[in-house]
């Protein structure tokens, strides 16, 4: 994860803060041939030098409709793409950008943070965008999250506190198209699994993060 930037930026921009009137929103760069940005909102940097897998904490944002902007991180920036986002106070989100640089796309999802008693609570999301609908698995045995295609997730899961050895396999095949083995949720955390990279260079990977509910 690269820096968090505190929203000082934010109120500098003129924006109330006022406890119960705010939601938490975090960016996810899940983008293979795209480069590092800096999310910016109202002039001001929220969020700096994003590369390619990283996602960032949680930030405070006013509730209600807000646009980001998406630059070039350097000297020099070039704008991405202006997004605009509306969120409800009290509620997480995650901004993920997706697809190719030609065609980035981004896409708000609500992230639901209440861990499960004694569980973990775990999510899928399909970002890869040449990778076909894909099966999550243990290894060698039944399917956990079924039939995900590219910009979809899965609802929570809840699983046991275990190491888990999973396979991503084409929906409905017995094919491993990538083995994840080591893989750890802990009781009463939640995790989203980001599956990103590209099949046709045999780049396709996961990046599991646990979801926090603010700044580490």
């Amino acid at each position: 994860m690269k820096k968090w930037l505190v929203l000082v930026a934010l109120a500098g921009a003129g924006f109330s803060l006022a406890q119960g009137n705010t939601a938490l929103v975090r960016f996810a760069h899940l983008v293979p041939d795209a480069p590092a940005v800096d999310i910016l909102s109202g002039g001001n940097k929220v969020f700096e030098a994003q590369g390619f897998k990283d996602v960032t904490y949680y930030a405070e944002v006013p509730a209600g409709s807000l646009t980001l902007t998406l630059q070039t991180t350097g000297q020099t920036p070039a704008k991405v793409a202006d997004v605009t986002i509306r969120v409800q106070a009290g509620k997480h989100y995650t901004v993920m950008a997706l697809g190719a640089a030609a065609t980035l796309k981004t896409r708000l999802v609500e992230d639901r943070l209440a861990p499960a008693e004694g569980m973990a609570r775990v999510r899928i999301v399909h970002a890869s965008p040449d990778a076909p609908a894909v099966d999550v698995a243990l290894k060698g045995g039944p399917v956990l999250f079924r039939n995900l295609a590219f910009n979809q997730l899965s609802g929570y899961g809840v699983v046991p506190e275990a190491v888990y050895n999973l396979e991503v396999r084409p929906t409905g095949t017995t094919s491993v198209a990538l083995r994840l083995d080591g893989v750890a949720f802990e009781a009463g955390k939640v995790y989203s699994v980001f599956a990103v990279g590209l099949l046709a260079n045999e780049t396709l990977e996961v990046v599991v993060v646990e979801d926090s509910f603010g700044s580490p």
